[in-house]
């Protein structure tokens, strides 16, 4: 499913929103992957009674004439952390959706698919600081909480504020603060100084080295950003986080743009596969599905 405006002043809350690119995911696979909360057997316990009789092992009954109860442990249930880029960057997109916007449903459509599954989830929203960290939990009322938080970040939008990256300095933090093993869901433009590649792994291999499965969600408009897809006319290009303003003339400085950004952008990649990290282009201009597909195929593994 794409997304422009007119999904999110059509469906009005991010929830509703969620739940229809979830439903219309699920019914593109044929078959749902989900199968809800299930248990597995522990240990078997006297049985008490007067209680019920449905977990009674018949079976050992009859090798034993004694009655067991089979008593079950939940699974262990995936605990998923969102790391959210909210700088003044994020805030560019097309005609139709920011990337913020986009980041914004795809992770609530990540947690209407955690709600089947009872997973926990933690959520961290940061740009030069980390401005919202919350715990990783399970519960229904817990995963509203958290869209409710998104529902405000999705409408919120002041061009005359700007607010640069510290993506290394809060992945850091963060790798130091999570003392669990988690499914780390990174979602970024990575627009950062290309000078500091190397202390974005650093801060990567923080998260690794702690036994954490990271997914790095490169959020970007493949269009303009990529490909510098700009009528050939006069612009004043502005940066969103710091307002430092640039004339120029797309067709002067396109090719070696090109160049330039895709070699910045392939070396991540490679270095992601190298540090086994699951590296996903989450182009705004196409289907958000890809999201929810890495989830899941991350998810089985864990």
């Amino acid at each position: 499913m794409k997304i422009d405006k007119r999904d999110i002043i059509k469906f009005g809350n991010l929830e509703f929103l969620a739940k229809q690119v979830v439903e219309g995911f699920i019914t593109g696979l044929h078959k749902s992957p989900f199968h809800g909360f299930s248990v597995e057997f522990a240990e078997h316990r006297l049985y008490n009674p007067g209680e019920s009789t449905r977990h009674i092992d018949w079976k050992l009954f009859a090798r034993t004439e004694k009655m067991f109860v089979k008593r079950y442990e939940e699974e262990t249930n995936l605990r998923c952390q969102i790391v959210l880029d909210n700088s003044g960057s994020m805030y560019f997109g097309n005609e139709n959706v920011t990337k913020i916007q986009y980041a914004i449903i795809a992770i609530a459509s990540i947690i209407e698919l955690m709600k089947k599954q009872r997973d926990a989830l933690g959520l961290h929203v940061f740009s030069e600081e980390m401005n919202v960290s919350i715990p990783a939990k399970s519960s229904l009322a817990h995963h509203q909480y958290l869209t409710s938080i998104l529902e405000d970040l999705l409408h919120q939008y002041d061009e005359k504020t700007t607010s640069k990256t510290d993506l290394v300095t809060n992945l850091h933090e963060l790798a130091e603060t999570l003392n669990r093993r988690s499914l780390v869901m990174i979602f970024t433009d990575l627009l950062a100084d290309p000078s500091k590649e190397n202390d974005l792994f650093e801060a990567l291999s923080h998260m690794t080295f702690n036994k954490h499965e990271i997914i790095l969600f490169h959020v970007n408009d493949s269009k303009r950003e990529k490909d510098f897809e700009l009528e050939n006319r006069p612009y004043t290009l502005v940066d969103m986080e710091t307002q430092e303003r640039i004339k120029l003339q797309p067709s002067q400085i396109k090719t070696q743009y090109q160049k330039s950004i895709r070699a910045y952008f392939e070396e991540i990649r490679l270095k992601c596969s190298s540090y086994k990290i699951d590296f996903v282009d989450l182009d705004i201009n196409k289907d958000l599905e890809i999201a929810l597909v890495s989830y899941l195929n991350k998810r089985q593994f864990l």
